[in-house]
């Protein structure tokens, strides 16, 4: 019996890399390069499209929780990561081709693993059948899964900051630092006065940006993505306690903290493109160069590639699917992925894990499996099945999905370290108690 996998993703490619460890075969479809989506450039798996960041590495971070937890279960992205990591303080950043061929060609050598390069239009009739066709699911796919599941989809708008190239900065106009790490020079960040971040708000609040279709009209924006513009409108101030606050970071030139600050993380490890962080946009292309260039040190800036916007779909999660990613109409049928409605690289990849565990589970005459709520994978599947239907939105990881503690613990620090320290110790258990250690 085969698995058929929707998409190779993040999601999907996790949901591979469990089926492969068991044993299971797969046939695994992927439309790319066949019929390419607005945001992705490569025909590779695992292409990473909006940050090359998979954020913090502490687990006192929900995002370095959820990498521990992952890398325990055998994710195949955090494997790869690390292998083609950039500097990035504290965060585990990638260079990204480098990270998208090097899970492509792991997927491609495994034995059990069949590739079909296709667009998939309706939901396949063979079961078991995971959907992992992520945010960017074709207009056809997208019909096929509304149809089968009854329900309209619900929709975001995700932007993507520019990136520039590393030998077009002036570095003499900014200093090396880390906001949170003392020891660590791994983001350039570009000081601006009061003067200077007035006229780039007002330049900003002028922009051109790019103009919605009928069907995307009644715009709803994730907050953790939102395009810079838009947070400008909410106020003068707003960007000062987001993507530009100064908070953690002394320029050494004056010993003060500045105004504002514009942060760049590399792309690579050599420092030949850089990211402008949470510079999110949907400014058209000449407007993007006109209002950056306003920034000290990128009068000059070649663009590599311009910031963008584009539609996610996610499935309203809490009608349709049951805790162990299956459909409550059909439960050989598994989604996975943002279009679950999680968000964030590693959230995607998170589900593909447990949708591949329990895939497996079926075609072996097991019983799926739910993981414990007290880890942060458990508690973003708690999320996305137990929320609210009327008013369901994508969420990432965070410590406060979690359960509390049962002792109250008054330092948030301290807190979230116990938090981490139990959502370990409950995985290991739950791994042994439902034989998953062959995932290591």
């Amino acid at each position: 019996m085969k698995v058929i996998v929707v998409g190779a993703g993040l999601a999907g490619v996790e949901i591979v890399n469990v089926l492969n460890k068991a044993g299971v075969k797969v046939l695994l479809y992927e439309m790319r390069p066949v019929r390419m989506t607005p945001a992705h450039k490569t025909p590779y798996f695992g292409e990473l499209v909006c940050s090359n960041s998979l954020k913090s590495t502490e687990i006192t971070d929900a995002s370095g929780l959820l990498k521990e937890e992952m890398k325990r279960l055998g994710s195949i992205i955090i494997h790869v990561a690390i292998k083609t990591s950039v500097p990035a303080g504290k965060a585990l950043a990638v260079n990204r081709n480098e990270f998208a061929i090097g899970i492509t060609r792991i997927i491609e050598s495994m034995k059990n693993v069949e590739i079909v390069r296709s667009e998939i239009r309706e939901i396949p009739d063979e079961r078991p059948c995971v959907i992992a066709s992520g945010p960017l699911t074709s207009d056809d796919l997208a019909e096929s899964i509304r149809r089968f599941l009854g329900e309209d989809n619900l929709y975001f708008f995700d932007a993507i900051s520019p990136i520039i190239d590393g030998e077009t900065i002036d570095y003499s106009k900014g200093f090396w630092a880390s906001r949170y790490d003392p020891n660590s020079k791994d983001y350039f960040n570009i000081p601006l006065n009061e003067e200077e971040y007035n006229r780039f708000y007002n330049e900003l609040m002028k922009a051109e940006v790019v103009e919605y279709k009928e069907f995307e009209k009644g715009v709803k924006y994730f907050e953790g993505c939102m395009p810079i513009e838009e947070l400008a409108r909410r106020g003068r101030d707003t960007l000062l306690f987001g993507p530009m606050k100064p908070v953690g970071l002394i320029d050494p030139r004056t010993g003060k903290e500045p105004f504002a600050v514009v942060q760049l993380r590399r792309e690579d490890r050599e420092g030949r493109m850089f990211n402008i962080v949470g510079f999110q946009t949907k400014m058209k292309w000449p407007e993007q160069e006109r209002v950056f260039r306003l920034i000290p040190g990128l009068e000059n800036a070649e663009f590599l590639r311009y910031g963008g916007i584009h539609r996610n779909t996610y499935i309203n999660s809490p009608k349709v699917l049951n805790a162990t990613l299956s459909t409550k109409k059909d439960p050989l049928l598994f989604f996975a992925g943002q279009i679950t409605g999680v968000e964030g690289y590693l959230e995607s990849g998170a589900t593909g894990i447990i949708a591949g565990v329990n895939a497996a589970r079926i075609v072996k005459g097991l019983d799926p499996v739910v993981p414990p709520a007290e880890t942060m994978i458990g508690s973003l599947i708690n999320y996305i099945v137990n929320a609210n239907p009327r008013d369901f939105q994508p969420m990432n990881a965070n410590f406060g999905l979690l359960p509390p503690l049962e002792v109250k613990v008054r330092g948030k620090m301290e807190r979230r370290k116990l938090l981490a320290e139990r959502a370990l110790k409950v995985l290991e258990e739950w791994m042994m108690e439902n034989n998953l250690e062959f995932l290591r």
